[in-house]
């Protein structure tokens, strides 16, 4: 069993709020996540948007690309409509050998917009969510048979965010739909991780390790903030963190006892001026790496 370290570089590239890491770019973002020792980033807006030019960016800095954001509208597009719309996505992620695009549905979402507090998020009964689960498990098939897995990422601010919205999705769903599995998210939503976890260890296909800063995340709620608000506002930061309230290493023993063998992904969105990208990348990887000496998990580097 053996897992890859990998990293999205939202810490230094957030591109739901750009004037936050301006001082920072893309190419320095690549060069901190080579030197810690990261084997993989997610994909971001600003790398090269072609197959070959991205793989040669990617070999550039010895970096395998480990996932990448895929903004979904199968609630308002037509499956084949979807599937035209992320074609390009799904072929290129096959190319380059990445396990997964990370999809959620954007069409109704609250994430990106800052003025509306999470709290007013799509909240969809379970027949709706059922009938989506039906349709997304073809997109899924579909992804598939492409050489690509579809992993759904459960988000803040979104109409899957919370372990009922999860459960209603997954129970109605193909096993072709995987989940990317979230901490930080989770813990913002209320859910208990490791429940989560445990609930559906054998749909797992994508691990983003999150932590949350429990009191700022509390006072965004009571202020009926928005997941904007929160992220600014540093109720997220990276696992090792002494300020985050998740068990990382119970955490990590579950994968272990799953026999998960994939990707662990540090995704951490702070605002760079009081939490430096770099240090806190490293923070991480070497607390992910600890931790999974300690479970026993063997780390495949590159």
């Amino acid at each position: 069993m053996s897992v890859r370290i990998g990293v999205s570089l939202i810490a230094w590239q957030n591109d739901d709020l750009p004037d936050l890491t301006a001082a920072f770019t893309i190419e320095g973002a690549m060069e901190d996540a080579a030197s810690i020792g990261y084997a993989g980033v997610e994909r971001g807006r600003r790398m090269p948007a072609d197959t070959e030019g991205l793989r040669a960016y990617l070999d550039r800095y010895g970096l395998a690309l480990c996932g990448g954001w895929c903004s979904g509208n199968l609630m308002v597009n037509d499956l084949e409509t979807e599937k035209a719309a992320i074609r390009e996505q799904v072929d290129q992620f096959a190319a380059l050998d990445a396990p997964c695009i990370v999809y959620a549905e954007c069409s109704n979402t609250v994430q990106g917009q800052i003025a509306t507090p999470v709290s007013q998020r799509p909240k969809l009964s379970r027949d709706a969510v059922t009938a989506y689960a039906a349709k997304l498990s073809e997109l899924a098939r579909w992804t598939a048979d492409r050489g690509v897995a579809l992993a759904y990422h459960h988000h803040m601010g979104s109409m899957i965010e919370d372990a009922e919205d999860i459960a209603w999705l997954m129970q109605g769903s193909d096993p072709a739909l995987k989940l990317l599995y979230d901490t930080g998210h989770l813990q913002f939503a209320g859910a208990d991780p490791l429940a989560v976890l445990d609930a559906w260890g054998d749909r797992i296909h994508h691990v983003h390790y999150k932590d949350v800063r429990a009191e700022v995340a509390a006072r965004i709620r009571a202020e009926d903030g928005s997941f904007l608000d929160a992220v600014a506002g540093g109720a997220f930061t990276v696992p090792g963190d002494p300020e985050g309230c998740i068990d990382f290493q119970a955490v990590t023993d579950r994968l272990k006892a799953m026999n998960y063998q994939g990707w662990i992904v540090v995704e951490a969105e702070q605002d760079p001026a009081k939490a430096p990208p770099h240090d806190y990348a490293k923070l991480g990887y070497d607390s992910i790496l600890r931790m999974c000496r300690t479970a026993g998990i063997e780390v495949a580097e590159g």
